[in-house]
């Protein structure tokens, strides 16, 4: 028989984005959702989700619904990560960076983002040491 908190945990993490981002201050989203689903964390921490993702997560918790953190991040349309061909350098410091394993390439070669995997989470950007990385 499944615990009712692994149910709860699994309905809050459905409505979560999947970025990984980090941004609520939680390594993923099922990790946020498990910190939901046991009374420590609120619904108001996920920028990715924005205000409707925080009102949603409410519904389910049955908490009165507030507005995402806007001190955590910004709510942005999905995005992509791209990497500019002509400036990588192959440093794999982006594939270290990406929580999804979105990227790909070898040593000293020039990576790729695998555009479905890509979450958007934008942690590749500060790892690139050229700047060759763009969000589309």
């Amino acid at each position: 028989m499944q615990d009712p908190a692994d149910n709860l945990t699994e309905r809050l993490d459905r409505v979560l984005p999947q970025t990984q981002c980090g941004q609520c201050g939680f390594e993923g989203c099922r990790p946020y959702a498990q910190a939901m689903a046991s009374g420590q964390a609120q619904v108001d921490r996920c920028p990715p989700g924005g205000d409707a993702g925080a009102r949603a997560l409410a519904r389910i918790l049955g908490v009165a619904p507030l507005p995402y953190d806007r001190n955590r991040g910004q709510h942005k349309p999905a995005q992509i990560a791209l990497i500019v061909e002509a400036d990588c350098i192959g440093c794999t410091k982006c594939i270290q960076a990406c929580p999804v394993d979105a990227i790909v390439g070898g040593a000293k070669h020039m990576h790729v983002v695998i555009e479905p995997l890509c979450t958007g989470c934008e942690l590749c950007l500060p790892a690139c040491p050229v700047d060759c990385i763009v969000m589309v």
